[in-house]
């Protein structure tokens, strides 16, 4: 049972490797070195690499969550923190599915529907508000998962030295 419960913190702690990788590099390197080219549609093209690195991480973290729910239900032991590592894989998966299968997709609606890229919208445009706001709902609901799977590294790690 020890090298399922390894494997679950192997796949977490690399899944929220992946996932700081992306907040801190990934995303800001896209849209500044797309942007030093003063290409007309940078950022554009800079929000198409994103959201493509944003789905590996969505749906890595979905897959990752469902495995270690699995893995850690069915060794469930009487630990006193069983239920916290729980919680918190649940809170892992529920939030990369939110963030790829609800606020992704609504994000991929709005630029279906513009004509002009988004940066070409006013600041008061609906459309450029509606988006603005799914974007910020995205980074917090990243920012959770990521939250979720360091406390379940973090009880993990604790457990398996035990």
């Amino acid at each position: 049972m020890a090298i399922l419960k390894n494997f679950s913190l192997i796949l977490v702690a690399c899944w929220l490797g992946a996932a700081i990788f992306f907040s801190s590099v990934v995303a800001p390197a896209a849209f500044s070195v797309l942007r030093s080219f003063q290409i007309t549609n940078a950022s554009e093209i800079a929000g198409a690499i994103v959201n493509r690195s944003l789905s590996v991480i969505n749906v890595g973290g979905f897959v990752i969550g469902i495995l270690a729910l699995l893995i850690a239900i069915t060794i469930r032991d009487q630990r006193k923190w069983f239920l916290l590592e729980t919680v918190a894989l649940a809170v892992l998966t529920v939030m990369t599915a939110v963030g790829q299968w609800v606020i992704a997709a609504r994000i991929r609606t709005i630029r279906a529907a513009l004509t002009v890229p988004i940066d070409q919208l006013g600041l008061d445009d609906p459309q450029r508000m509606a988006f603005a706001n799914l974007h910020r709902y995205s980074v917090i609901v990243l920012s959770v998962a990521m939250i979720a799977a360091l406390i379940v590294s973090l009880l993990f790690a604790r457990n398996t030295q035990h």
